[in-house]
Parts: structure tokens; C-alpha cells; sequence
């Protein structure tokens, strides 16, 4: 850094404060290019800030947008749900007014009655086991009118059952959609952290390189402003040689007139004149 004090400005000499102008001059036009290039430096820098945030804002928005859409599907899915889950209600009422989920099926009905009739007709039975017997039968076959009966009227049952699965199977559908979009607004989620992290740390560096330009273009300043005292003190002591100039022509114009009257006394006085008498008498008018 070059420095220049009140002292140097009254003391050195005029070569002297032209050589530290000089210095001044080229150093602060160096600090200017340091600060210029800084300057660009830190736009450049704060440019990639912005990059950075805009392209979080559009992870952002894409985030938000399918987080809209996991909504939308959530409350179908659930809206689904809640009507399979209602659907299946029915059939399990169903299913307990026809009385299905209780008692044998019509092949293990089947099967017994045939046992029992082989058996009526193969074995030797008493008059009483033999009544008991057909009483059983009987009841069997009862029984099995009535169960056919019954899921002869469940026919429509089976589409209900048909009609809660499909729901559910809806349902399940949206549930899918809502894993798989829920995934991609946390893949954007993150991508959206990431790019807000890589913009503090530009924006790090560009505050950084910023207090760089600030100092560079700070020591220019002051580089500058020594500069233009020196040269100020430059134009004093050019204005002081010029006044000093003058002053001395004025002195020599007017030992100049005092001679020259000195002579043209003589002359008067009937001295004869040389030429360069002549010649200073001429010079100053008075002849």
C-alpha cells in the first residue's frame, strides 16, 4: 500500500511527489481492477444464488403439486374404502339373514342322508331304532331343502360380494397412486433442501467475496484521494514557481528601467552611448 502523510506534502520535494503520484496513480488503478474483477466475481456468484433458488422454488411448486394430488387420491381411496367397508357389512348381513355361515353344505347333507338310508336298508333294526332312524332321515332332508332354498336366494349375494371387491380393489388402486406420489413429492422434497443448501453456500461466498471487492475498492478510494491531494499540492507549488517567476521578471524588468534611465540621463547629460546602451534604451522606450 502506498501512503502519503500531511508531512510528505509539505517536505518532499516537487520530483518527489510526481514519483508518489505516479505510485498512487498505477496502485489505485490496480486496487479498481482487483475491485472490478471482485465485483464480477460476486455477481457471477450471486447469479448462481439465484439459479440455485429458483430451481428449489420449482421443486417447491412440484412438491406442492403432487402433494395436492396425494390429497385428491387419499380421499378417494378413503372414500372408497368406507364404501367397500359397507358393502362387505351388507354381505355379512346378508349372509347371517340366510344363515349360510352356519350348518353343513349341501354335498356333506347329501353324504349323510345317503349314509343313513344305506344303512336303513342293510341293517336288521329293531321297530324303535328303525323309527328313530327315518326321523333322522327325514330331518336330514329337511334340512337340506332348506339350505338349498337359501342359497338358491343368494344368487344375488355373490354380486354384492363382486361389487365390494371391485370398490376395494379402487381403493387399493388409489392407494398405490398415493405411495407412488407420496414418494415422488419427498424425492422433490429433497431436491428442494439441496438446492436451498447449495444456495447459502454461494450465497456465502458471495457475501465473501463482496467485503473482498469492498475492501479492494476502499484502499482505491483512498488511493485515489492521496493522489488528488498530492497532485493539489502539485498545482500549489506550480502556481508558487510561476508567482516566483513573475516576480522575479518584474524585479529584473524594473532594475532594467532604472538602468535605462540611468542612461538616457547621461545621454541628456551629452555622454556619448555605446550600442549596448543604445540598445537598453530601446528595450525600454525611452528612445
Amino acid at each position: 500500500m502506498v501512503s502519503v502523510t500531511e508531512e510528505d506534502l509539505q517536505n518532499k520535494s516537487k520530483g518527489e511527489l510526481i514519483k508518489l503520484a505516479g505510485q498512487l496513480r498505477d496502485r489505485r488503478n490496480e486496487l479498481n481492477q482487483k475491485a472490478s474483477k471482485r465485483a464480477s466475481k460476486r455477481d457471477d456468484l450471486n447469479a448462481k444464488t439465484r439459479e440455485k433458488v429458483d430451481e428449489a422454488q420449482e421443486h417447491r411448486e412440484k412438491r406442492d403439486e403432487l402433494n395436492e394430488q396425494v390429497q385428491e387420491h387419499k380421499k378417494l381411496r378413503n372414500e372408497l374404502n368406507a364404501e367397500a367397508n359397507k358393502l362387505f357389512e351388507q354381505v355379512e348381513d346378508r349372509k347371517s339373514d340366510l344363515e349360510l355361515d352356519e350348518g353343513k353344505d349341501l354335498e356333506q347333507l347329501k353324504k349323510e342322508i345317503e349314509e343313513l338310508e344305506f344303512k336303513q336298508q342293510t341293517e336288521v333294526l329293531s321297530t324303535e331304532d328303525e323309527r328313530e332312524l327315518i326321523e333322522k332321515i327325514e330331518a336330514k332332508r329337511d334340512e337340506y331343502q332348506s339350505r338349498k332354498g337359501k342359497l338358491e336366494q343368494s344368487d344375488d349375494l355373490e354380486e354384492l360380494v363382486e361389487e365390494a371387491e371391485e370398490v376395494r380393489a379402487e381403493a387399493s388402486t388409489h392407494h398405490e397412486k398415493v405411495t407412488e406420489l407420496a414418494d415422488s413429492a419427498q424425492q422433490h422434497h429433497n431436491k428442494m433442501i439441496e438446492a436451498y443448501r447449495e444456495a447459502d453456500d454461494i450465497r456465502d461466498d458471495a457475501d465473501e467475496m463482496h467485503e473482498s471487492f469492498v475492501e479492494a475498492q476502499e484502499a482505491a478510494d483512498q488511493h485515489h484521494e492521496d493522489f488528488v491531494r498530492v497532485q493539489k499540492r502539485l498545482r500549489e507549488l506550480d502556481k508558487k514557481e510561476e508567482k516566483e517567476r513573475k516576480s522575479e521578471k518584474a524585479k529584473e524588468r524594473e532594475e532594467a528601467k532604472a538602468e535605462a534611465e540611468e542612461i538616457y540621463q547621461q545621454f541628456k547629460e551629452g555622454e556619448t552611448l555605446d550600442t549596448e546602451d543604445l540598445m537598453k534604451l530601446q528595450k525600454t522606450g525611452l528612445l
